[in-house]
């Protein structure tokens, strides 16, 4: 059939943009994949929805992997964008590939049927189901919606879960299993604990979110795919709320930060939702990764903050300040104890990804805008502990400890002082095949107490009174001493823990 052939259906009111109306094409396929190239034959009318656009740049990608595959012509719907947009129409202009606009109002499944008789019922159906889900998500259906009617119109069920283990949507037995299959998987779609896993969207995968639909759909991605292109749409259109409420956060942290007018900050905390006598906590996160994974993808602050919002299952929004991002979380109930516990979960998930450290700092709890400044100071300290402890969740109780102190300490100053107090001891051991080390170790762990280390360590206490003082031997300092031992016990901080 040719493309001249539908143009003449007067009731379609189709408008060709650009391109020859006298191309045939074989067959008609739709699709709102970003690249569906896997899927073409060759010789296709392609109807998208465009629901894959989400800047101006994505027209050249998906056109490009249409002439690639050999599709005759496309034809893109209104119904998403109210619109064909020219960087659309450029990108098809220069690839030679003819582009036929549908109007709203025009049906895929009404243009398929005049397309040809040729098309099976089949393709009719998968073409008027695809059509209800577009029409669907332009009309504003939620995730829930789009996930009952999935389940009516192609069979297929399952849940959205979060990468941090939680779910979205939909129903899993062990969301974080599903979580780390996604995390940990090469490539998608991947099977996993009974389920096929889709990324949705192109996020990175640490604040990503993933489709697990029920049974093995390896043989019918593509019908995972639109599922994950709709969930991404949602998602999309989620984000773009939470940008203002994100700056009017960052407003509030800034404010407090600079110390000004009570009245403005207490006006700021109510814009963030949480009254003067509600009690909250603030929690600071990063999420430290290699500088080659950061081209063209999330910083640091960027990232942690995507990340924070997920383990507070978006409840809160994250400001972006200089080294951090920031969170005030309403306690409502709970404690910061909980909430650490809360948090730890997603993180604990999250260590599954290779390459990136999720490090999190939660202050006590506050009340009050006044409060703001020093929760976010003891955030940001218990944060950098956990950064120097190479990832996961410190408390403020955590932090009023020589721990804080070592944080703050350079590694490689830290690295240093233990090699230069500890290389004798080392070197002993591993000629004489002995125990200094671990014995200095739970010698100090047990207060300096000759009997308490004996009975630990499974010898007499002599041996332990003669390896003592073989370590003072060695490395010249006096273990009767405070100052000495505190040296000592500072410098086995960086050592495995004795056995």
């Amino acid at each position: 059939m040719r493309i001249s052939d539908l143009l003449a259906v007067e009731e379609l009111r189709l408008t060709l943009l650009t391109g020859d109306p006298d191309t045939e094409f074989g067959a008609v396929h739709i699709t709102d994949l970003p690249d569906p190239g896997r899927y073409l034959s060759g010789g296709e009318l392609v109807l998208s929805g465009l629901m894959w656009r989400n800047a101006p740049e994505d027209s050249a990608r998906f056109v490009t992997a249409l002439a690639e595959a050999g599709v005759s012509a496309l034809g893109a719907g209104q119904a998403w964008l109210g619109h064909v947009p020219g960087d659309l129409v450029e990108a098809c202009a220069a690839a030679g590939l003819p582009l036929i606009e549908v109007p709203t109002e025009v049906s895929f499944r009404a243009l398929a049927e005049h397309a040809a008789p040729r098309l099976s019922g089949d393709v009719r159906d998968a073409l008027g189901r695809h059509r209800r889900l577009v029409t669907a998500i332009a009309e504003g259906a939620d995730l829930r919606e789009l996930f009952e009617l999935t389940a009516a119109e192609l069979g297929v069920t399952g849940a959205v879960v979060s990468a941090t283990g939680e779910v979205i949507v939909g129903a899993a037995a062990d969301p974080a299993g599903l979580a780390r299959a996604y995390l940990t998987a090469p490539r998608l779609p991947v099977a996993a604990g009974g389920s096929t896993i889709f990324g949705v969207g192109r996020g990175h995968r640490a604040a990503g979110w993933a489709l697990a639909c029920d049974g093995d759909l390896l043989n019918r991605a593509d019908l995972g795919y639109e599922l994950a292109a709709c969930v991404a749409l949602e998602r999309n259109r989620m984000e773009e709320g939470r940008r203002v409420e994100r700056r009017l956060a960052e407003r509030l942290v800034t404010a407090a930060l600079a110390e000004s007018d009570a009245a403005e900050l207490n006006a700021g905390l109510r814009t963030c939702g949480i009254d003067a006598a509600q009690p909250y906590a603030v929690v600071s996160a990063g999420a430290p990764i290699p500088a080659a994974a950061q081209a063209g993808g999330p910083g640091p602050v960027a990232l942690g903050g995507r990340i924070l919002e997920e383990l507070l299952s978006r409840e809160v929004v994250a400001a972006a300040i200089p080294d951090a991002a920031v969170a005030l979380v309403p306690l409502r109930g709970s404690t910061p104890a909980e909430l650490a516990e809360r948090l730890r979960t997603g993180v604990n998930v999250l260590a599954a990804l290779p390459g990136v450290r999720v490090c999190v700092g939660l202050s006590g709890a506050l009340t009050g805008a006044a409060a703001v400044k020093g929760g976010v100071e003891e955030a940001g300290h218990a944060r950098r502990l956990a950064e120097a402890r190479s990832g996961g969740v410190v408390t403020s109780d955590e932090i009023y400890t020589h721990a804080l102190l070592l944080a703050t300490v350079p590694g490689d100053v830290r690295r240093s002082f233990a090699d230069r107090l500890l290389a004798p001891l080392l070197a002993y051991d591993r000629g004489h095949q002995s125990e200094l080390v671990r014995t200095l170790a739970v010698f100090l762990d047990c207060a300096g107490s000759w009997n308490a280390c004996a009975e630990r360590l499974h010898v007499h206490v002599n041996t332990v009174r003669y390896r003592i003082r073989r370590v003072e031997e060695l490395t010249g300092r006096n273990l009767a001493t405070m100052a000495d031992r505190v040296d000592f016990f500072l410098a086995l901080k960086d050592q495995p823990p004795p056995g």
